[in-house]
């Protein structure tokens, strides 16, 4: 069954790379699973068996060294394979991984000690979904301050149905705090492009830029920033985290976004609230709630030492949560992806927090 789980992993892993002909967009289910381990070489190597005849013609010593150069090759595989495993485990060698509940990915890092304390796959590419908006959010604001107004225009038209959204419309002006508030609370893609949007025709002032143009201006900003961070094995193609073919993150590089995220002081106050109103220049009233139960008061994953971040839910990523806490004057940073419930992100984000700080007191 476990072997089962791995191969479907890297069939989802493998249909986000560029050179994959899968479409990543909406109808795939929810993922399941992780790499496979074991290779295709093994499994041929299984099937010669000693029934084979002896042979002495030429053509059966190049046989031989042909599969002796295969046998070298299923080797050097293996010993990839193995070293691959290592890494996973090497960070955190006294920290066992949490098999229940079931994830694609997961990782803890510990900002103070300046490294991982938990490796389940740090580095498989998965899909990134609303969790992409830590990186929008932090482009933005390299170009804009936060009580600078934005007026919400037409881009609005390219927001996908059945979307996340905070409910800002077509002329409405809002300041960008709360621009960035409705799109890292309630997760509202809505919000994402009108960043997203605004951002790029300030940097192209001189241009005149079409909204699709515009995010595809965007978007580059986003992975050159991600570059900066030393995001180095993902790639981004939309503002709101939307499945697309191409489009992928790791466990690992997520939480150099987070980590930045939380050294940006109106970044950090956003993704630690809850719930709150707000009044738009243009008069509208909204309440937003935070889509991160580990902040509700009234959930039963509630946790009083957690800071933010952010959550993620799409066909292909299943549920994701970047997740930062405060326990025993060190700041954690958590990220599990491909959960297959909400409930079940943050429970296991809490066990892998409890798993790694207790291992420490020990």
């Amino acid at each position: 069954m476990k072997k089962k789980r791995w191969l479907i992993g890297l069939l989802c892993a493998c249909c986000l790379l560029p050179s994959c002909s899968l479409s990543a967009g909406e109808g795939h289910p929810v993922l399941e699973g992780r790499p496979a381990v074991s290779s295709a070489a093994e499994t041929s190597s299984g099937s010669q068996g000693s029934e084979r005849p002896e042979e002495t013609s030429s053509g059966s010593k190049e046989e031989e060294r042909s599969e002796e150069t295969s046998s070298e090759s299923r080797e050097e595989e293996r010993s990839d394979e193995s070293e691959n495993h290592s890494r996973k485990e090497s960070a955190a060698a006294e920290v066992s991984i949490v098999e229940s509940p079931t994830c694609l990915s997961a990782v803890a890092f510990c900002v103070e000690e300046g490294k991982m304390v938990y490796e389940d796959y740090p580095d498989l590419p998965v899909a990134p979904a609303s969790m992409t908006k830590l990186l929008t959010a932090s482009v933005m604001l390299q170009y804009f301050s936060p009580e600078e107004v934005i007026t919400v225009g037409d881009e609005q038209y390219l927001v996908h149905e059945d979307s996340s959204l905070c409910f800002i419309s077509i002329g409405s002006q809002l300041t960008v705090r709360q621009l960035l508030t409705g799109m890292l609370l309630c997760s509202g893609n809505d919000a994402a492009y009108t960043a997203a949007v605004a951002t790029a025709r300030r940097v192209r002032s001189g241009e005149t830029l079409s909204d699709g143009e515009a995010v595809e201006v965007f978007v580059g900003l986003m992975n050159d920033m991600a570059a900066s961070l030393g995001m180095t094995d993902s790639h981004f193609l939309t503002p709101d985290g939307w499945d697309e073919e191409g489009q992928f993150v790791t466990a690992a590089d997520m939480v150099k976004a987070a980590s930045y995220v939380l050294t940006v002081p109106e970044l950090r106050r956003i993704v630690g609230t809850f719930e709150t109103t707000e009044v738009f220049l243009t008069g509208e009233t909204v309440t937003w709630n935070n889509t991160n139960s580990l902040l509700d008061p009234e959930s039963p994953y509630y946790s009083s030492e957690a800071i933010g971040c952010k959550t993620g839910t799409t066909n292909l990523a299943g549920c994701c949560l970047s997740a930062a806490f405060l326990r025993d004057g060190k700041t954690y940073i958590t990220v599990v992806t491909g959960c297959t419930s909400n409930e079940e992100r943050f429970d296991l984000t809490l066990k892998i927090l409890s798993k790694v700080t207790n291992s420490a007191d020990e």
